[in-house]
């Protein structure tokens, strides 16, 4: 079997596992997941390739509420399948609706630890309402991989 025929078993496999039962109590672990999956979509097909999948709306990284986002390490967008709009700009200093400014937190904890837990408030796309998200952020080389879900708890220390 060709290496690249392997490598995207491999991550259809994970994706299906991911998306079998996205509830409550497991948001958390496949928004992780879904972002391991990201990273090594990244490593195998190349940034260019990978931001493409990740904008594209209900791609392989897209499923509804948990979805992957990415920034460069100044905090500019670089993709986002749910508002395309942001791609491009440069979101540093734009705070939630707290005025917490949680791009610098995802940016400095990627540059720090590599990977972690970031929490904020933020428009969920799927019911135009702001809610709590907690992010899970993992530094693939230059990008931060970023994948939230819209729930009631939170990573304190994480």
């Amino acid at each position: 079997m060709k290496k690249s025929t392997l490598i995207f078993f491999v991550i259809g496999l994970i994706g299906m596992l991911t998306c079998a039962g996205l509830s409550y109590a497991s948001g958390k672990d496949d928004a992780k997941s879904l972002v391991k999956q990201a990273a090594a979509y990244v490593k195998y097909q190349g940034k260019g390739k990978a931001l493409a999948e990740i904008s594209k709306p209900r791609g392989m990284f897209d499923k509804g509420e948990t979805y992957v986002f990415a920034y460069d390490l100044q905090g500019v967008m670089l993709a986002h399948p749910k508002n395309p709009a942001l791609i491009g700009r440069n979101l540093i200093d734009v705070p939630d609706s707290d005025g917490k400014l949680f791009r610098r937190d995802i940016v400095e904890k990627a540059k720090t630890k590599g990977s972690g837990w970031v929490d904020y408030m933020y428009l969920n796309p799927e019911t135009n309402e702001i809610e709590h998200k907690t992010t899970y952020i993992l530094k693939a080389g230059d990008i931060i991989l970023c994948c939230g879900v819209y729930k009631d708890y939170s990573h304190d220390g994480d």
